[in-house]
């Protein structure tokens, strides 16, 4: 299971940016995916959750300003930043888990599988 996470970069405030994430292997077989971010000198946190269902959850600073999706024929989950801070500005890092019985199969473990991240700069 592989995650290739693209769409970063620099942004003035109030600006957008579309992050992307494609899962490859034979064994990607997602199940929730998600969206962390770590800024400077700080922990990794959670950003956004999308279940198969297409349940979302977020984060409550980014709550109504992002927007997680998945395509699962592209095997691809965005993430669109609209409403950019300066706080913003952070490495973000998609996530996966896959399907137990998948994970079994392949004898490999369900989750904490990680793209390298994509660099997010909002100027003030």
């Amino acid at each position: 299971v592989q995650l290739q996470a693209s769409g970063g970069g620099l942004v003035q405030a109030g600006g957008s940016l579309r992050l992307s994430c494609v899962g490859s292997g034979s064994a990607f077989s997602p199940t929730t995916m998600a969206w962390y971010r770590q800024r400077p000198g700080e922990q990794r946190e959670l950003v956004a959750t999308i279940g198969r269902s297409g349940r979302t959850n977020y984060a409550d600073s980014v709550k109504g300003r992002f927007t997680i999706s998945r395509d699962s024929a592209k095997r691809t989950v965005y993430l669109q930043m609209c409403s950019l801070k300066p706080e913003d500005t952070a490495v973000y890092y998609c996530n996966t888990a896959i399907d137990p019985r998948v994970a079994r199969v392949h004898d490999i473990r369900e989750d904490d599988y990680w793209g390298q991240g994509t660099l997010v700069t909002v100027s003030s």
